[in-house]
């Protein structure tokens, strides 16, 4: 029988460990009902219909009682649907997925569990610590570090635990970290036993403290760990120091605003946070085509006419390649034509269409294509240029001094993009942003409309601004940003070097 509810394990934080069927229960589901842990990046795999509710219960603080949630649950079903009820790492292990998939049971409805990475494992391995080990234990257990407050009694076997078990991992036990431990110390088990004390493991925030069974109390107190944390006990955490591997991200910790289009961010985000960043994603340019297409329509029906096919960047490729799709050519019909390309990353995205690109400049910028094309006759050479709506003139004024006869074609428009504005300047006036990203002029420009002109200079003190190149710092500096970073390389590789380069000489 089809399932109506998937009960998705989410994984520890990192998104990337979310597993391959629970991507699919998010992408095809009409409800989510997602908790606290659960990572929110993952939400961008929803469709966009979906319904998207939250129940997060953070410290004590519930959106719904977990009654509550069963009754949500069962609700959502009966209205039919695919219903996806997505819960921080594994719905199994202290998730309360059992109590909520009795509910479904009680309510005749049919569900389907979806296993997640438990954060026992994945925080434990992030941190640099096997729970598991030949040389120190073969015995693991799980524990909660918070029972059941209405149970008249622990059920928790302390003795068992402190002389039978050799790795311990307690799930949500910060505020009773001081029981905890002498608990184990009053049942037998050694004050010099090492601990950890991993707070948000597996994400950019992750921070791990360790001491002993005697001193941790005292060392996770002074170093402000609190919810959400997991506590690792057993001798296997002496195994931390020589394989930790997450905490030695060179970025690990630092947030940084990406304000490329959202279908343009990933590769930058996917940069960042392989070094360690968190990545605030507020696209301040959507990429559209332009409301009047008849140019390049008109561009592409001739396009035997043209002798050059100059791009300025991989969106002028995929639109002008769209349009020559539709009109029902291919790339067989650009066979007489030359190519010139600003850039690897368009260049690239050419070669994926099947052309080679006869100028690669040196530098990424429509001067150093002026110059590379010095070497070309261009005496009544026709060039197509399709390309933004708004760019730079420099581009086709030079060309046409050359002799060319130039037709600068929009082929797309980057419009403002309005998201989370909000959250974003919330986020400045907490301080809470390290650094702020741009890759056009467009991204700045839009940018600093977002931002309230009065607050503007207290919001971006002490922010430190990245370009992706002199033309994008200039325009920074015009509108009032003190730019601290421009790539040498007008790329999105290059504007990470940067970037990474900037934080490892301080």
């Amino acid at each position: 029988m089809k399932a109506n509810v998937y009960l998705v394990g989410a994984g520890p934080g990192d998104p990337g460990l979310i597993t391959v069927k629970g991507k699919e229960c998010i992408q095809k589901a009409d409800v989510i009902i997602y908790d606290y842990l659960a990572p929110p990046a993952l939400l961008k795999h929803t469709r966009k219909s979906a319904e998207l509710i939250y129940v997060g219960k953070k410290g004590g603080d519930h959106t719904l009682s977990q009654d509550e949630i069963n009754r949500l649950l069962v609700e959502k079903a009966k209205s039919g649907g695919v219903i996806t009820r997505l819960k921080g790492g594994d719905p199994f292990i202290f998730g309360r997925g059992g109590e909520e998939a009795e509910a479904l049971l009680k309510a005749g409805i049919s569900f389907e569990i979806v296993p997640g990475v438990t954060s026992a494992i994945a925080a434990a391995a992030y941190a640099g610590i096997p729970l598991t080990h030949r040389q120190l234990t073969s015995t693991l257990a799980f524990v909660t570090g918070h029972e059941d407050p209405t149970k008249d009694e622990s059920s928790i076997n302390w003795s068992s635990l402190a002389t039978g078990i050799g790795t311990l991992v307690f799930f949500m036990g910060v505020k009773n970290l001081p029981n905890i431990t002498k608990s184990l110390i009053d049942h037998g088990k050694s004050p010099e036993t090492p601990v950890a004390v991993i707070r948000w493991g597996t994400t950019p925030r992750q921070e791990t403290v360790s001491a002993t069974l005697d001193t941790i109390v005292e060392k996770a107190r002074a170093a402000g760990l609190k919810a959400p944390a997991i506590i690792v006990v057993g001798d296997v955490v002496k195994l931390r120091p020589s394989l930790k591997w997450f905490e030695a991200r060179p970025l690990l910790g630092k947030r940084i605003v990406v304000t490329r289009a959202r279908q343009q961010a990933s590769d930058l985000v996917g940069l960042l946070a392989d070094l360690g960043a968190e990545c605030l994603e507020y696209p301040t340019i959507e990429i559209k085509a332009p409301k009047d297409t008849a140019p390049l329509k008109q561009a592409v029906a001739n396009v035997s006419a043209y002798d050059w096919l100059v791009f300025t960047s991989v969106n002028g490729v995929s639109y002008f390649f769209a349009q020559l799709f539709a009109a029902g050519k291919d790339v067989r019909d650009l066979g007489h034509l030359k190519t010139a390309a600003i850039g690897p990353a368009t260049a690239a995205r050419l070669l994926a269409f099947g052309l080679t690109s006869d100028i690669v400049p040196e530098t990424y910028r429509a001067e150093s294509v002026v110059a590379a094309f010095k070497k070309e006759k261009l005496k009544d050479k026709k060039i197509l240029l399709p390309r933004a709506k708004e760019a730079r003139p420099i581009l086709p004024q030079e060309l046409t001094i050359m002799g060319a006869k130039v037709d600068e074609i929009p082929a797309y428009e980057t419009l403002k993009a309005v998201e989370n504005t909000d959250d974003l300047v919330q986020q400045l006036k907490d301080k809470r942003v390290e650094m702020i990203t741009f890759t056009s002029s467009s991204t700045v420009k839009n940018f600093k409309a977002l931002l309230p002109a009065k607050d503007f200079p207290a919001l971006i003190q002490d922010v430190t601004i990245a370009s992706i190149g002199p033309i994008t710092s200039d325009t920074a500096k015009e509108l009032g940003f003190d730019v601290h970073i421009t790539a040498d390389a007008y790329t999105i590789p290059g504007l990470v070097d940067a970037i990474l380069h900037f934080y490892q000489k301080d």
